[in-house]
């Protein structure tokens, strides 16, 4: 008795959204790595600005996320590809935010 789904027994909604996860997935594999990790380095940097702007800034949360940018950039450098050097300035000025946010409280 197998009662692994198979398509005669998939509710339409369900084979819909394994449908859609399959291709956002082919989708994903054609962007370079490098880019993905850039998109993903970026929401990292914007959420450190976001703790650091919130009333009261909440630099816990912000440095954890500029310390996870940090891995990233200078970890990575160069093989982020010829967005590096957007990366490696962003991670410098979100620093630079953090330590006059933390000096003005």
């Amino acid at each position: 008795m197998n009662s692994a789904p198979n398509e005669d027994n998939i509710e339409p909604e369900v084979a819909e959204s394994l449908e859609a996860v399959a291709e956002a997935r082919q989708r994903l594999a054609e962007v370079p790595a490098e880019m993905v990790i850039s998109n993903h380095a970026m929401g990292l940097y914007e959420l450190a600005a976001i703790h650091l702007t919130s009333s009261p800034p909440d630099l816990i949360e912000s440095a954890l996320a500029i310390d996870a940018l940090a891995c990233l950039v200078e970890g990575l450098q160069e093989r982020l590809g010829e967005n590096f050097e957007v990366l490696k300035d962003a991670l410098a000025n979100i620093r630079l935010a953090f330590v006059q946010v933390k000096n003005s409280l």
